[in-house]
């Protein structure tokens, strides 16, 4: 007799540990920091936050604190863990490739790009809107090129991904190169670096509109991925209309992965690791590894933010430490061959 667990039963337990994990990051992520915050006086702040009784003109300097920088950037770290974990667990599926990220079709280069020109614009230009709008087109631009070429064959979207994405690379680096070295360069690389120092209201507005319509639909059509990653064939065969369902879920992906990187600058190996360790967790049925990919992912993005705002006395960007942390923990797993997580 087999000693594995039911399916749903280590579905059950996978959300049950991640959103317990996600929990605990939250509640510290609001008490630590250069303002020290109890955790009863946070419970506090936040009720009175969610009942209505906050009021900006009596509120104690904890409880403007909390609401006026902590809560914001805990929402914008907490959404940006969700698109990059969805958009890599996605991909990583789409791809039938363990190795691919959510930039593989050029985001985050695009993004990139984008973020420069508005910085190095002499009438001064939305840093944000550039480089969504930028990034966006980078994936058009690559599925594009796709088309044109075998129509939407994974191998050839890989390929013009690869080649879009060298391409704004190599703008990137030119504008780079004429920027004004005292002011707009160190700009742009501090931008590069990602991080939530930019967290505000508006900020988490803004990544709400295009990350939790995408999100909403990657959880809805998880079970289609499963068909989808069998190959175009099989899954014509099946009923699943291929040539509708990837360009959408390509495009909710892009959407989402734009959105983050256009607030936080670039954040590299969340989307490829945790989709790893959300497999490991729920097993390979995206159904399951979907929502434990997502959730795990807000409360991993939110101990890096706790990291890198607490380990020394000025702020490290957050995507230094995700590829600190990111990188050995991904060798890690291929060294020890947890093949379990590929099934």
């Amino acid at each position: 007799m087999s000693s594995r667990k039911p399916r749903p039963a280590r579905r059950w337990r996978a959300l049950l540990l991640s959103g317990l994990f996600t929990a605990l990051v939250i509640l510290l992520s609001f008490a630590i920091g250069r303002y020290p915050i109890p955790p009863g006086e946070v419970v506090r702040i936040l009720w009175q936050i969610v009942s209505g009784q906050f009021d900006p003109q009596t509120a104690t300097e904890a409880a403007r604190v909390l609401y006026y920088i902590r809560l914001p950037r805990i929402l914008l770290a907490a959404l940006t863990g969700v698109a990059l974990s969805g958009a890599g667990t996605l991909f990583q599926g789409m791809f039938r490739n363990p190795l691919v990220s959510p930039d593989v079709l050029g985001v985050s280069s695009g993004s990139a790009l984008g973020a420069a020109i508005g910085i190095l614009l002499p009438a001064g230009g939305s840093i944000q809107l550039w480089a969504f709008a930028c990034g966006v087109a980078a994936v058009a631009l690559a599925y594009g090129i796709a088309q044109a070429s075998r129509g939407q064959s994974v191998v050839m979207l890989v390929l013009a991904g690869m080649v879009v994405s060298a391409f704004f690379s190599a703008a990137l680096s030119f504008l780079k190169y004429v920027a004004d070295p005292y002011e707009q360069l160190p700009t742009i690389v501090f931008w590069l670096m990602g991080g939530f120092y930019r967290a505000s209201w508006p900020a988490v507005g803004s990544l709400l509109l295009t990350v939790v319509p995408g999100a909403v639909l990657l959880l809805l059509t998880s079970w289609k991925l499963n068909i989808l990653s069998l190959g175009d064939e099989e899954a014509l065969s099946l009923g699943v209309n291929v040539r509708v369902l990837r360009p959408l879920l390509i495009a909710a992906a892009t959407l989402m992965v734009a959105g983050a990187v256009s607030v936080t600058g670039t954040i590299s190996w969340v989307g490829l690791v945790v989709p790893h360790i959300a497999r490991m967790l729920a097993g390979a049925d995206h159904d399951r590894s979907m929502p434990v990919a997502m959730l795990f992912g807000a409360g991993f993005m939110l101990l890096m933010d706790d990291l890198a705002r607490s380990l020394t006395t000025a702020e490290i960007p957050v995507g230094i430490l995700t590829s600190a942390i990111g990188a050995p923990f991904f060798g890690y797993l291929l060294i020890t061959g947890r093949r379990e997580a590929w099934r």
